[in-house]
């Protein structure tokens, strides 16, 4: 529930000689970035003369984050934690870019805003509860990356999305 640092507006926790991820920013998820209405993670960040590249969304990074409307997301993230956004009920649509292989547990939980999702072909996973309760989202496309079998969809990933009405899923 701590940071190591922060640069401009997002918090981080440093995961490597040369990497960070997106961290929360306070232990209490009601108080999480509190007033934060849209974001833009960069693709690096710079803290004591180091240059990091910013490769993951943590767990519980924007958890209860109840302003944010919209965030962009850079090719150099490749994971999504679990309970990344979870009841971000202002999030209306997100964009995950060709970088990201894995959607954690929960990572949208309860985002009962969130009418769009933009899955591409990169996701090799998306977790449990993934989009659990997300109550506006119409449709979900899980594009065939060429590969059989590579993409695995956890249970309850799509549980109470009352308002979807389609969802494709390839062969494979």
């Amino acid at each position: 529930w701590a940071y190591e640092f922060q640069s401009g507006n997002l918090y981080y926790n440093i995961t490597s000689d040369s990497t960070v991820e997106v961290t929360n920013q306070k232990e209490w998820p009601s108080s999480n970035y509190s007033g934060l209405t849209t974001a833009t993670i960069p693709e690096t960040v710079t803290y004591n003369g180091t240059t990091y590249s910013v490769t993951g969304i943590g767990d519980y990074a924007f958890y209860g984050c109840l302003s944010l409307t919209s965030i962009t997301i850079p090719n150099s993230v490749t994971s999504i934690g679990g309970s990344a956004f979870y009841g971000c009920s202002s999030l209306t649509s997100i964009v995950i870019p060709h970088s990201v292989t894995s959607i954690g547990w929960g990572a949208f939980f309860n985002c009962s805003s969130l009418s769009t999702i933009t899955i591409p072909e990169s996701v090799t996973s998306i977790g449990d509860r993934a989009f659990y309760g997300c109550s506006s989202l119409t449709s979900v496309t899980i594009p065939y990356n060429g590969v059989p079998n590579s993409v695995s969809i956890g249970e309850s990933a799509f549980s109470y999305c009352t308002s979807l009405t389609s969802i494709t899923i390839p062969n494979s």
